[in-house]
């Protein structure tokens, strides 16, 4: 099956798939796919470009079911997936969203070189280690009151700031100023609040990571200089993590809920995984209530994360962090579902934008971008592997036109994470990635070994096409010398 959608792709241009309307009987709209041709080989001996064609199917679905370059096989939506349906007569899909709603990136830069932080380079990554909890299950430093953690779903970063977890300046420059309206603590049952509570200011596991990088290249720089991006050798910060167990538990619980209204409201999709209900019914009210208090949830877990990543740079170098420079330049999500105005065929519309491992990409004079980037447009964060390099992009000018405001994620996985493990048996990964001068810290090898560079895509080939689609511009390019993995 996956193979004969392949063969149905027609190219529209170096970087543009579509994935006709015809391709499975009951696709509402067609899909559109990003990609050059040597990814179009790998994304064609998968499932994803089928679950692009079920997506297709959902009611109130507009313009297209699309396809970031990063996609892979996910739960119901494929990863870097996106769809709009309209809010009124439309769907709202948990799958759509994923697992680990709000997972995002949050990026700082600093006024220190990569000749500053060698000679420490060990004792701060260690020193991150222990004051940035991480691994599955992982518990953190945080003790909420009992009923506390409602505030935190109800108020984002903004709760975090409050206690003393940050700066306000930091809300400035996250997306949706670090809290998202309409989170409704009584929608989130007591499992997701008992899971939560006590992993707020928790890494995670998986493809979470903090990471110590320097400036390699620089492609715009006039947009570096705006983000505090000087020259190439600047030590620059990068994590990467989501709402944890709370936001999991949001996902199953509310998984369970959407196959009696789907049944209620006379829906069929071809996939279960796709489970939905209308944006305007009870249950989708619910459900987005629900998610945006994950979001929250996950805006001030990075909050925290920030905080400390900022504090343990202060213990190595002896300097307060407004010393070392350690300003944040942005904070974005990328597992979201968001109510948005976008004009669809000339028509201004009310929608639902799902995002699933994809970016948020708004333009220069966007309201909803910080004023500091309001000349350039938002800044978007796309992170590669451990071993290799990460991009900072700006939004770019087919975005909104194309894509409702949005571009890739990251790299996409290429192996899975047993077949990363089986590829690499026998290998000493921290011991390679130490040759090249990174220092990794993790709690098991096999963390490490799902993780390596062998199991991703390359994100350099990602954001180029992603680049030259115009969805995001290159900014800079930076590259990893200390990582922390859960």
């Amino acid at each position: 099956m996956a193979e004969g959608m392949a063969r149905l792709l027609k190219q529209i241009n170096d970087y543009l798939w579509e994935l006709p309307v015809t391709a499975k009987e009951g696709m509402r709209v067609p899909g559109l796919v990003y990609a050059d041709r040597e990814m179009l080989r790998q994304i064609g001996q998968e499932q994803a470009l089928l679950q692009v064609a079920n997506v297709a199917f959902l009611p109130g679905i507009v313009k297209a079911s699309l396809a970031m370059p990063d996609i892979h096989w996910g739960y119901g939506f494929p990863v870097g997936g996106v769809a709009a349906t309209r809010a009124d007569d439309g769907v709202v899909s948990p799958g759509g969203v994923g697992y680990d709603i709000n997972c995002g990136v949050r990026f700082f830069s600093s006024s220190l070189t990569e000749a500053d932080v060698r000679p420490v380079l060990e004792r701060l990554v260690d020193t991150l280690y222990q004051n940035i909890p991480s691994g599955v299950g992982s518990a953190g430093k945080i003790r909420l009151r009992d009923g506390e953690v409602d505030e935190v779903l109800t108020k984002g970063a903004r709760w975090a700031v409050e206690k003393g977890f940050g700066d306000p300046e930091d809300l400035e420059v996250t997306e949706e100023g670090g809290y998202i309206e309409g989170a409704d603590a009584d929608k989130v049952g007591p499992r997701p609040k008992q899971r939560g509570t006590p992993q707020l200011g928790t890494l995670g596991s998986g493809n979470h990571f903090l990471e110590v990088e320097v400036v390699e290249e620089i492609f715009d720089r006039e947009a570096a200089a705006t983000m505090g991006i000087e020259a190439p050798g600047q030590v620059t910060i990068m994590f990467h993590c989501g709402s944890r167990g709370l936001g999991h538990q949001v996902c199953d619980d509310y998984l369970k809920v959407m196959p009696a209204a789907m049944k209620r409201y006379g829906i069929i999709l071809p996939d279960r995984q796709l489970a939905c209900a209308p944006v305007s019914s009870p249950e989708g009210q619910d459900y987005i209530a629900a998610m945006n208090c994950a979001a929250n949830f996950a805006w001030a877990n990075r909050q925290c994360i920030g905080h400390w990543t900022r504090e343990s740079f202060q213990q190595v170098f002896g300097r307060s962090w407004r010393e070392l420079g350690l300003y944040q330049v942005y904070d974005v999500s990328h597992n979201m579902a968001k109510i948005e105005e976008h004009t669809v065929n000339g028509i201004q519309m009310r929608l639902c934008v799902h995002r699933k491992g994809a970016t948020r990409a708004f333009p220069a004079s966007h309201p909803a971008v910080p004023e500091k980037y309001s000349k350039m447009g938002q800044p978007v964060l796309i992170p590669g592997d451990m071993g290799r390099y990460s991009f900072l992009c700006v939004a770019g000018p087919r975005a909104m036109e194309e894509t409702f405001g949005t571009t890739c994620h990251g790299a996409g996985r290429a192996e899975s994470r047993g077949a990363a493990k089986s590829l690499l048996k026998g290998h000493d990964v921290e011991a390679e990635l130490r040759k090249h001068g990174i220092i990794v810290r993790a709690q098991s090898w096999a963390s490490l070994a799902e993780e390596a560079s062998i199991a991703y895509k390359d994100v350099a080939n990602v954001v180029d096409v992603c680049h030259n689609a115009g969805l995001c511009l290159k900014v800079a390019k930076v590259r990893p010398i200390g990582v922390v993995k859960g």
